[in-house]
């Protein structure tokens, strides 16, 4: 039998940082949309003959239950971690904003990684049960952001369902969100090397942007048993900026 961890949003950015970290000493699951962009996932990842992929679109969170039946009934194992780092972020006034755009975020950042959760717990299901469930949040979740409306209710709704399911779970499972701040990826790239947003690093961030390893990190301590004792927590990595 084997035991997996389960990552969305391993195509890119922290979840793939994630899954090659953690492909030394587990068996992953690495879903997302594309599945060129998981397969360079998985090469990148250590043993990736180990390694299943899981092509899904999270936007079809109420049909994920079929695709996961689908996923588990092939493994000889089930999910002992499931890290959410899937997510999308459109930064536009609300008056902008239209219902569509509403509920693509919502169900990307926060209704599928509830539907997961759901479904990960039902033994009949998932007989291994998660030991833990990882969010991979954001400080957007604390503060409010110029035009980052629905994207703060989204990452703010899942840091909710996370502190009321820590206390449903345990201790059976542990349930925590880390709350990144501006971190550099090849996604956020573009927005960190302006100008007026290296103003904004070296004025609001003591410790300036931080990097994809130091979200790794916290994941790794998170889901590993030197973290037995915490759950239902909001853990802020953020460089200081939130206490500026």
């Amino acid at each position: 039998m084997t035991d997996y961890t389960l990552i969305t949003g391993a195509s890119s950015g922290i979840g793939r940082g994630i899954a090659q970290r953690l492909s030394a000493n587990h068996s992953l699951i690495l879903s997302g949309r594309r599945v060129e962009a998981l397969e360079e996932t998985r090469s990148g990842c250590q043993g990736p003959e180990r390694h299943r992929i899981w092509p899904y679109d999270l936007v079809e969170w109420e049909s994920v239950e079929t695709a996961l039946r689908a996923l588990l009934s092939q493994l000889d194992g089930g999910v002992e971690h499931f890290v959410h780092s899937a997510g999308v972020a459109e930064i536009l006034p609300i008056r902008s904003m239209s219902p569509a755009r509403t509920l693509h975020l919502m169900s990307v950042n926060c209704l599928s990684a509830i539907e997961l959760s759901r479904l990960l717990l039902k033994k009949r299901l998932n007989p291994r049960r998660p030991r833990t469930i990882t969010f991979i949040s954001s400080t957007s979740s604390l503060i409010g952001e110029k035009g980052g409306n629905v994207y703060c209710a989204s990452k703010g709704a899942l840091d909710a369902f996370m502190r009321s399911l820590a206390v449903e779970v345990a201790p059976e499972t542990r349930v925590n969100s880390i709350l990144p701040g501006i971190v550099a990826t090849q996604m956020g790239s573009e927005w960190i090397e302006r100008p007026t947003y290296q103003r904004l690093i070296e004025e609001r961030v003591p410790l300036g942007a931080g990097t994809v390893g130091d979200v790794v990190n916290t994941v790794e301590f998170a889901i590993s048993d030197k973290a037995r004792w915490m759950t239902g927590q909001q853990i802020v990595l953020d460089g200081g900026r939130t206490i500026t």
